[in-house]
């Protein structure tokens, strides 16, 4: 198998690219036309879906209907406007799930109907100065916060004008920051950096004139982060999806900055058996730094996928981040781990050939191993 450069260079582009484009869910469109634009450049063949999920498709030699995906999510933590106040202040509520002391002192954009508006999130009780120890008495939750528009609410005219109203969206300041030595610090790296692998690997098979033995799918789902993801863009030709997203880095996690991170299982279930153990091989085989983790608090593109009736082998692959949902970090050698792995995954033949068909005999079908099967000598 070729192992095709990773252009590194240009995958920090696309992340730094990514995140200055605002996409909490539900208020995705630009995000969509960049990175379709984006695909049209390397020449990739796709579809956008009536909500605006993209399927894209690397041609592989084989013309049956054996097929695999890789798949990552364009949207991102947000919020939206629940009231405004008299004071023109805005209670919010939180678009995905995500606490509201990771939004308190952030810089936002309120897109308005007159346009946007720009504000930062505060607590109820924002100044020690005017509360003293109060301020740190204030419980969390988003009925605690308020967004702090800048405009002067002296002039009530002026403020009506702005027409912000109930249902507006709140896009969050990234903040991209990469040092010299590697780390990536963001809001939203959850799921921009894997957006920004998928493009890379994407060029790497274009700009190496790989051959991939079967099509494979680059599915970019918009409402990952409100639970529904894949749920459209992965049809019954997808024999195998591969999904790639973060991995919480934490004391209680085997999760790392600095290696791609096999999910075994997450809230919904263990990955699928045989997936997993295929990447677990070709990580190994072509030495790239890799661990595995069990995810007690997470789900990802894959249940939607499964619970929208995919009967399709899944597996996750991510990239630690630690912080998640709030000010996340990374390093870049996660980012090449998991792209790397996942070069090498595409040029592979299908998992097994039986998967083409959705309903077959026995006959194929795999084992895995029983008591019977694992002898211990002492």
């Amino acid at each position: 198998m070729n192992r095709a450069a990773i252009d590194m260079d240009y995958l920090k582009q696309m992340l730094v690219s990514l995140l200055n484009i605002p996409s909490p869910s539900g208020y995705t469109d630009q995000i969509v036309h960049f990175v379709a634009q984006e695909l049209q450049q390397l020449g990739i063949a796709y579809n956008v879906t009536r909500r605006g999920a993209i399927r894209a498709t690397l041609k592989g030699r084989s013309r049956n209907t054996l097929d695999r995906a890789i798949a990552a999510h364009l949207d991102t933590l947000g919020a939206m406007v629940r009231r405004v106040e008299p004071s023109g202040r805005l209670v919010i509520s939180p678009v995905g799930n995500w606490s509201s002391r990771f939004a308190e002192g952030a810089r936002v954009t309120v897109y308005s109907e007159s346009g946007p508006v720009r504000g930062t999130v505060l607590p109820l009780k924002a100044s020690g100065h005017a509360y003293g120890k109060a301020v740190d008495a204030q419980p969390v939750g988003w009925d605690h916060v308020e967004v702090r528009v800048d405009y002067d609410i002296r002039n009530l005219d002026r403020a009506k004008k702005t027409k912000i109203q109930v249902g507006d969206f709140v896009a969050f300041d990234t903040l991209p920051e990469i040092s010299a030595d590697g780390f990536i610090n963001a809001r939203h790296l959850d799921d921009k950096a894997g957006v920004a692998i998928l493009l890379a690997i994407a060029k790497a098979v274009v700009d190496a004139r790989i051959v991939l033995p079967i099509d494979c799918h680059l599915i970019f789902t918009i409402f990952e982060e409100v639970g529904s993801g894949a749920s459209a863009a992965v049809y019954g030709d997808v024999a195998e999806m591969v999904v790639i997203d973060h991995a919480p880095v934490a004391p209680n996690q085997n999760a790392t900055e600095f290696s791609a991170v096999v999910g075994m299982m997450d809230q919904t279930g263990p990955f699928d058996y045989h997936l997993n153990r295929k990447l677990l091989t070709t990580a190994k085989d072509h030495d790239i730094a890799l661990v595995k983790d069990v995810f007690r608090f997470y789900r990802s593109d894959s249940a939607s996928a499964i619970e929208s009736g995919s009967d399709t082998r899944t597996a996750l692959v991510c990239f630690g981040v630690d912080g998640s949902h709030g000010y996340e970090r990374t390093h870049m050698s996660s980012l090449t781990s998991v792209a790397d792995l996942m070069v090498i995954y595409m040029q592979s033949e299908p998992t097994f050939m039986r998967d083409k068909d959705e309903l077959s005999s026995l006959n194929g079908f795999p084992h895995q191993p029983d008591r019977e099967v694992i002898q211990i000598k002492t």
